[in-house]
């Protein structure tokens, strides 16, 4: 296959696996700088310390290269979605399958990443891809699974059976709105595990938030379209535990940090991309809208935007009002 990686974060975990596969792969991003690093260094040790980038990997900033591609991959943080899908636009050719493996919303728009990309390449067929997987241990060859889905199941069926590999098993849904969903929601709870981690709270207190965090994901999901059953899979609750237990997580660092007394704005920034600290407030924005119970993500957003302490957060989760658990889930 001849592919072609917007973004060399995830990105380049993606390429040297498909690369070793043996696809042609083109890797771009619009860092000049970032680009002379990997080939001087054969690997991209910012994001991927010790992952050897195969040499015939073809490293660019050179966008228009990604013409007569057969799969264009997205793996762009969100806030870059849709400045580089028009960057790409003009270089689209008919047939080429657009795969987005970034998870996250656009903030101003509450889009989906799939539906910026439709908007702006309207004429191609996108298959989101998610799940459970870091970046280092794709980049390793670690063996993990994800889950495809797309309008289009031809298209879907198409990465299926050309990227799958003996590293890397993907399977198929028909519900691309869970699937985005969940791997963009899942980010908030992994900060909320990792304050609770930093505050030395203890395991049943992470277990605690990633059920609960699990029942609000599910109840904003369904309301905007997706089905509860998605959460049960690699999207919901595998993708969750990955990232809030594992140290490969930012949201995870970067909560961790929070819960050691450090204020939110310094943590992100020390972090570098936290997909959860945006994705909370659009979360919350969407609950309110739709009506939908979210205590967890509300005492996080106060805690990232509101000046709250994570104990004062804490003190207003355990004391709200006894409910019902199956009411919390699906009420």
């Amino acid at each position: 296959m001849k592919i072609s990686i917007l973004g060399c974060g995830f990105g380049a975990a993606l390429a040297a696996h498909w690369s070793g596969c043996g696809h042609e792969v083109t890797a771009w991003t619009k860092f000049e700088d970032e680009i002379n690093a990997i080939k001087r260094d054969g690997e991209q040790k910012k994001l991927l310390p010790g992952i050897k980038m195969p040499p015939e990997i073809n490293f660019t900033a050179d966008i228009s290269l990604i013409k007569d591609s057969q799969i264009l991959v997205f793996a762009i943080p969100s806030k870059f979605v849709r400045e580089t899908a028009q960057k790409a636009a003009e270089f689209i050719s008919p047939g080429m399958i657009i795969l987005n493996a970034g998870k996250g919303f656009e903030e101003i728009t509450k889009k989906r990443q799939s539906e910026v990309i439709a908007e702006l390449i309207p004429n191609n067929p996108v298959v989101v891809m998610t799940g459970p997987c870091h970046a280092e241990e794709v980049g390793r060859g670690v063996p993990t699974t994800v889950v495809c889905a797309s309008e289009d199941s031809e298209a879907a069926f198409y990465v299926q059976d050309n990227l799958q590999s003996e590293t890397l098993r993907i399977y198929l849904s028909d519900d691309v709105t869970g699937l985005e969903l969940g791997g963009a929601l899942k980010n908030t709870i992994a900060l909320c595990c990792g304050i609770a981690q930093g505050m030395k709270l203890g395991d049943n207190s992470t277990a605690a938030l990633m059920t609960r965090g699990l029942a609000e994901i599910t109840r904003l999901s369904v309301a905007l379209g997706a089905r509860w059953q998605t959460f049960t899979g690699l999207a919901g609750v595998g993708d969750l535990i990955v990232t809030c237990m594992s140290e490969h997580s930012r949201n995870n660092r970067a909560g961790k940090l929070i819960g050691n007394g450090i204020p939110a704005v310094e943590a992100i920034e020390k972090t570098g991309t936290v997909e959860g600290y945006w994705c909370a407030k659009t979360a919350l924005e969407l609950a309110k809208s739709f009506n939908v119970s979210m205590p967890i993500t509300e005492q996080l957003c106060k805690i990232l935007f509101g000046g709250a302490k994570p104990a004062e957060a804490l003190k207003a989760l355990m004391s709200r009002p006894a409910r019902h658990e199956k009411e919390e889930y699906w009420g």
